[in-house]
């Protein structure tokens, strides 16, 4: 899968986050850092645990308030959710997070209903036909009458991944995809990540330190640091590896340790 061809990227700019410095009360977490994402894009934030990757997506999406900076999906000006957000930048987003976050009481086909019916009018049998054929992208549209518990892990974050793509986003956001997989489930949904990407053209954002699924599905990535609290490298993750930073080498041999991560 390695050799499997990356997506091409438009060039444009679907999210461009500006001087952005977030963090937690008086904490800075990352500070005064700017970079886009191109539509089309397979970009991942990458770094050791507790640099601020996680912190740095719920920025991105609404989740925290930026203490200062700018960020902008699609040319729309990301509100925080607590301030109301704006509905027509969540349109745009699908977000699978670490967990999942299936509600266990509700069938997949239900989860996956849901937001439809919430944030649509459509009719319910056009709702039915579109929840199987989202199933049916992710390889579980047999899986559309059972619980979530009824899943295993891989499956489970097929079915999440299914439910994020429910409003036809233009971008999918991932925080640690691979969490809590086995290689060979991980590998598997590298593989519908980098399938739904290429048939749809959706931007990913993804989240990790995986170093398999780096290699398997980046287009370009940014490597964050905790010490310096910003961005240290850029590029292709093949070519990341040769970087005559030590810091950037040392996490793609993993020659230092890893601390707990900041959630």
């Amino acid at each position: 899968m390695n050799n499997e061809a990356k997506p091409e990227a438009s060039g444009r700019p679907i999210i461009s986050v500006r001087n952005l410095t977030v963090g937690y009360g008086d904490e800075v977490i990352m500070k005064d850092i700017s970079f886009d994402v191109n539509e089309g894009e397979i970009f991942v934030i990458l770094g050791r645990s507790g640099c601020g990757k996680t912190t740095l997506l719920k920025a991105i999406i609404g989740l925290l308030e930026p203490l200062s900076g700018e960020i902008l999906i699609d040319g729309d000006k990301v509100q925080p959710v607590a301030e109301g957000g704006s509905e027509r930048v969540f349109r745009k987003i699908g977000v699978l997070f670490q967990s999942g976050a299936l509600f266990s009481s509700m069938t997949v086909a239900e989860n996956l209903a849901l937001p439809m019916r919430q944030y649509t009018s459509l009719p319910e049998q056009t709702i039915e036909q579109l929840v199987i054929m989202k199933l049916s992208e992710v390889g579980l549209a047999a899986a559309a009458t059972s619980l979530p518990s009824e899943l295993s892990g891989g499956m489970q974050k097929r079915a999440a991944l299914a439910r994020a793509m429910a409003l036809d986003p233009k971008i999918l956001f991932f925080d640690e995809p691979s969490a809590g997989l086995d290689p060979v489930t991980s590998a598997e949904l590298d593989k519908t990540v980098l399938k739904i990407n290429h048939t749809l053209g959706t931007t990913m954002v993804i989240v990790t330190h995986e170093l398999a699924s780096i290699f398997a599905v980046t287009t370009r990535a940014i490597m964050l640091d905790s010490e310096e609290k910003n961005i240290i490298a850029e590029g292709n993750p093949r070519e990341l590896k040769a970087s005559p930073d030590p810091r950037v080498r040392d996490f793609f041999t993993r020659s230092a340790p890893q601390e707990t991560d900041r959630s």
